[in-house]
């Protein structure tokens, strides 16, 4: 049986020999180091790309106690929200000097065990998480906390007091504002498609649901109030529950806009008019309620400025790595705007 050929990594010692340098004037060029000439550092990176000299960011790590690398954990690279943050914080990290190491826990509690465990071997600098709908014990964290790493939970946070900083959104308001938008539309019978409550999402969306539908004098019909993963498949389901009953609502609040999508497509399937039998509402405000029709009406969450305040915090809180505290003891909160369409016709 043939043995497979080993692969040669050069190092620092050959681009120092290729260029007749030292080996320090190499790491140094390699680092930034403020003395170094630019036409240096420029032939030095030119003959590292030349040779295909990669940093050993591990080794690197050991000797400065920092690797100049985030984690971050989602539960969905195909979220649009998760998607838009994903993109401002490895924009912004990259501007610090920062690299980022993106994870999917494909919401699973097993797996974000799991992750947690490779990012903390691999020495990051600091992690950010969003939660998996389930978690509920966050333990698997505090190797990071008694470390003295930074960790910031982002829209799915926990909802008991932890030693890490939280960023999230207005989740109460935005909800309060969808259900009263749907009741000023005229609706008297509003349904309600969250998520499970295990997720701090989906226990304030819908306290804010049930806090407009009180304030509005409107009965809640329990029956009419869904807890299960928001799918397009679980949506359509729900509505099927809704609509083969004698009395049916007249106004949906759904807590992601694929599962308003879902319910417009029942009732395009249906014949049931939006808006007129069925207003609907969801949130996020995902590209696509823009380009449906009708358009939805929808939450925005403000993705962008989420990511910007996570790098912001986490900058901040790295300049306390010297004995300050590593987490902020307030959560940062990021605002929300409806964004009515025509899925409700009162815009």
């Amino acid at each position: 049986m043939a043995t497979a050929k080993k692969t040669y990594q050069n190092t620092i010692l050959d681009i120092a020999e290729a260029l007749k340098l030292s080996p320090a004037t190499i790491s140094r060029a390699l680092n930034n180091h403020p003395y170094v000439k630019e036409k240096t550092r420029r032939d030095v990176m030119e003959m590292a790309q030349k040779l295909g000299y990669r940093r050993n960011l591990m080794a690197s790590g050991l000797r400065s106690n920092k690797t100049n690398t985030v984690g971050l954990i989602i539960p969905r690279v195909s979220m649009f929200f998760h998607a838009e943050v994903i993109t401002t914080i490895q924009n912004d990290l990259h501007k610090h000097g920062f690299s980022l190491i993106i994870c999917q826990s494909n919401d699973s509690v097993s797996m974000e065990r799991e992750l947690t465990e490779t990012l903390f071997a691999s020495r990051v600098d600091a992690l950010i998480a969003a939660c998996s709908l389930q978690t509920i014990d966050f333990s698997h964290f505090d190797k990071f906390v008694e470390n003295n790493t930074p960790v910031i939970f982002y829209d799915r946070v926990p909802v008991d007091g932890y030693k890490a900083t939280l960023i999230k959104g207005e989740d109460f308001k935005g909800a309060y504002l969808a259900t009263k938008h749907l009741i000023d539309a005229g609706c008297k019978r509003i349904a309600h498609i969250s998520g499970p409550l295990t997720s701090n999402l989906y226990q304030d969306r819908e306290a804010g649901f049930l806090k407009a539908m009180e304030e509005h004098g409107l009965p809640v019909q329990k029956e009419w109030i869904f807890h299960h993963e928001l799918t397009h498949e679980n949506a359509k389901k729900a509505m099927q529950a809704l609509f083969k009953k004698h009395i049916v609502p007249d106004g949906l609040f759904a807590n992601n806009d694929t599962s308003a999508i879902a319910a417009i497509e029942y009732a395009k399937e249906n014949n049931i008019a939006v808006p007129g039998g069925l207003s609907i509402a969801g949130y996020s405000n995902d590209p696509r309620t823009a380009i449906i029709t009708p358009s939805v009406t929808s939450v925005e969450q403000f993705p962008n400025l989420v990511g910007k305040r996570i790098v912001e915090t986490l900058t901040e809180l790295l300049k306390n790595e010297d004995g300050g505290q590593m987490y902020k003891t307030d959560p940062v909160i990021i605002p929300v705007e409806l964004i009515a369409r025509a899925s409700t016709a009162t815009y």
